[in-house]
């Protein structure tokens, strides 16, 4: 099994290239972005050195569902996908902020949790919880959008409105539309066994003003999941809830000694570990979708991929 650690496209019309820690953006024209899921996978802020096969499609497909899913509640930048690990979009300006929202105690909050903070981004939780136990209802814990190389840092709305990162009116929309698509991934979700537990959502402006949403929704990588059923039992009884996320990827490096650190280094990924995790991400996306996973052919991928980006736009632009 081959994974798609980068590309390296020159397309008809482009005029811009970023590569983020997973996806390979290209700009067609100043005003269509070509969104290549690699199969890169991060950790920590940092990008690990092997890549796990088929991550790409599975992000990839689960946010074009989900974006067709919920295109009544919000209008989103997606136009096309040409193939299993590509989209193509309108470009838009992006908002400075990321908007997290958090309907249980897990991960990060959980961390800041333990540690004896009882604020997080501004809101006030409450004394007595423990760690993946239901909040009483949703809080938005909103971070900078970071530029390249350096960390995402969680903020309050207070200082996102006093700093002017986001306007008032901009930002109470922001609000609205991640609650609404938060209740939509919680809906779908349970319907298919799983609880989503927390996740992210990223807006921007269309040149027309409007706000829409931007890149990836309810992936494993933007979002944790947790399984339906037993989690009242395991809550009970204390113990450790069986989820689907990057976070058991994380757990593995935290307990081979790297947290992104200086001086730590990145433990030996063996294929044993990376099938595993390649396994996990295929779970995931039967379990939210509801489908079987196809994967793709993997023969000659960077050819296959360039060819239907390129006769995507031979249509569109």
């Amino acid at each position: 099994m081959k994974a798609l650690q980068e590309t390296n496209f020159k397309l008809n019309g482009q005029t811009g290239f970023y590569r983020g820690k997973v996806r390979d953006v290209y700009t067609i024209n100043h005003d269509l972005l070509v969104m290549v899921a690699s199969d890169r996978i991060s950790a920590f802020d940092v990008v690990l050195p092997k890549g796990i096969p088929f991550k790409g499609q599975v992000l990839n497909q689960i946010a074009v569902k989900f974006l067709d899913l919920t295109r009544d509640i919000v209008p989103n930048w997606k136009v096309e996908s040409p193939d299993p690990m590509v989209s193509i979009g309108t470009k838009a300006t992006p908002f400075k902020v990321e908007m997290v929202i958090r309907g249980y105690l897990a991960g990060h909050a959980w961390r800041t949790y333990r540690s004896g903070e009882r604020m997080l981004c501004g809101v006030a939780l409450p004394e007595g919880l423990k760690e993946n136990d239901k909040l009483p209802e949703p809080i938005i814990t909103p971070t900078t959008k970071a530029d390249q190389g350096t960390h995402d840092e969680d903020i309050s709305r207070e200082s996102i409105l006093e700093q002017g990162i986001v306007s008032e009116k901009d930002y109470l929309q922001l609000e609205k539309y991640t609650h609404a698509l938060f209740a939509r991934g919680q809906e779908f979700a349970n319907k298919q066994g799983l609880i989503l537990v927390d996740t992210k959502y990223e807006f921007g402006k269309n040149k027309k003003g409007e706000i829409i949403l931007i890149d990836e929704i309810h992936t494993p990588d933007s979002s944790r999941y947790f399984y339906l059923d037993g989690y009242e039992e395991r809550q009970q009884n204390g113990e450790e809830q069986k989820q689907l996320s990057k976070e058991f990827v994380r757990q593995w490096l935290i307990e081979n000694g790297f947290q992104g650190k200086d001086g730590q280094q990145v433990p030996e990924m063996t294929e044993a570990f990376v099938n595993s995790v390649s396994d996990r991400y295929v779970e995931l996306f039967e379990k939210i979708t509801g489908e079987t996973f196809q994967k793709a052919s993997t023969h000659n991928l960077q050819e296959r991929i360039r060819q239907n980006i390129e006769n995507a736009l031979n249509h569109l632009v």
